[in-house]
């Protein structure tokens, strides 16, 4: 299921204009107001591509240009995405826990090998609508804080891509049919879910992909419908599995040392922003799931946030035998390959935070 907070992407561009808009009149406002002091200058890498509206839409605006903006100059942010900065994922934690840079944003998923109860906040299968992602990112946040405070990082806010999908250059008509194919997953989760499927899972770092997909060293690979788009997987695969099976939740992590030597009205000014700015990617993920496939399977006229593509995809719809065969999945392979990975606590936080949300009890066996 895909959800439309908005009528069309016209009128998704005009909230976001308007938004701009009262921000730019706000910003200079509280410009005026903003206290003299030190400069602050912030490294902050954030987004996978240059190009995918999570960084063009929110990051640049919001992060770079917000910020020094509203505070008259005082704020000064450097930003950057993966590609630029030659990060490909799994180090990020360790980029801002080093102080290397002051913030960076990462799914939680590829961070969580260092912190593994990051992968709880959105494990595959588990959230199969964008709302019930919030619900849970909302509940594990202070307890993902907890963990993470102990290596000298914070999570500032969390926020959702386009609803994970899969890619595949060979044709597939359900989930069924992954049995015996190579899948790429995001994350350990989606391994295990692809196994429980009777896929093969690879793994293979996000930026190389398209040239598995083009090669056929994979059949299928997992990302976002928009995430995808914008990283053009869809000129090399015919088909488009629409089932959102995750959300590839993010977090903008912090350096706690940096932060807390922060004076008040600049953290004060960096908890607005980064409110506003989750807010905004809630809002451009829904938005951008649904405009992902349009893009992807060749529909024009739904296509406003990414790119039209050339050669249009095959769309594959799931039948009514897709959810129960998830949650199935979920409850016999992924949740326990999680919490084996992260540990009896995991079993506990599970139970009494996330599974209210979810319904999908976890079985000791």
């Amino acid at each position: 299921m895909q959800f439309h907070p908005f009528n069309s992407g016209v009128s998704f561009a005009r909230t976001l204009l308007c938004a701009a808009l009262v921000a730019t009149a706000c910003g200079a406002a509280q410009a005026q107001s903003f206290p003299a002091g030190p400069k602050v200058s912030i490294t902050a890498i954030t987004q996978v591509a240059p190009t995918i509206p999570q960084y063009t839409r929110v990051d640049q605006p919001l992060l770079r240009d917000g910020l020094k903006q509203q505070s008259a100059g005082r704020v000064e942010v450097t930003l950057a995405t993966w590609p630029e900065r030659n990060v490909n994922g799994p180090e990020v934690l360790r980029l801002v826990r080093a102080g290397q840079v002051e913030i960076a944003a990462a799914a939680l998923t590829v961070v969580s090998g260092d912190v593994p109860i990051l992968d709880g906040g959105d494990i595959a299968g588990m959230n199969l609508t964008i709302e019930q992602a919030r619900k849970v990112s909302n509940a594990i946040k202070p307890i993902a804080n907890r963990d993470l405070e102990k290596l000298g990082i914070k999570i500032l806010a969390l926020y959702p891509f386009s609803g994970q999908m899969l890619f595949c250059n060979k044709p597939v008509a359900s989930l069924a049919d992954l049995k015996g194919l190579k899948v790429r997953g995001n994350g350990p989760s989606a391994a295990d879910m692809i196994k429980a499927l009777g896929g093969q899972p690879v793994s293979v770092a996000f930026g190389e992909v398209y040239a598995a997909l083009e090669r056929g060293t994979v059949d299928c690979a997992m990302t976002g419908s928009g995430s995808g788009n914008g990283v053009k997987w869809n000129e090399v695969s015919t088909h488009l599995l629409t089932q959102s099976v995750s959300w590839s939740t993010a977090g903008y992590f912090v350096n706690l040392a940096w932060w807390n030597k922060q004076a008040p009205e600049v953290k004060a000014l960096l908890e607005k922003t980064f409110a506003e700015i989750e807010e905004r990617q809630w809002q451009l993920g829904a938005m951008a799931t649904q405009d992902g496939i349009d893009c992807n399977i060749g529909k024009a006229e739904g296509c406003k946030l990414h790119t039209l593509g050339r050669k249009p995809m095959v769309e594959v719809k799931s039948g009514p035998e897709v959810v129960p065969a998830i949650r199935k999945a979920v409850s016999e392979e992924v949740l326990p390959g999680w919490i084996k990975r992260c540990g009896p606590q995991c079993a506990q936080v599970y139970t009494e935070t996330i599974a209210p949300i979810t319904g999908i009890p976890y079985v000791q066996r």
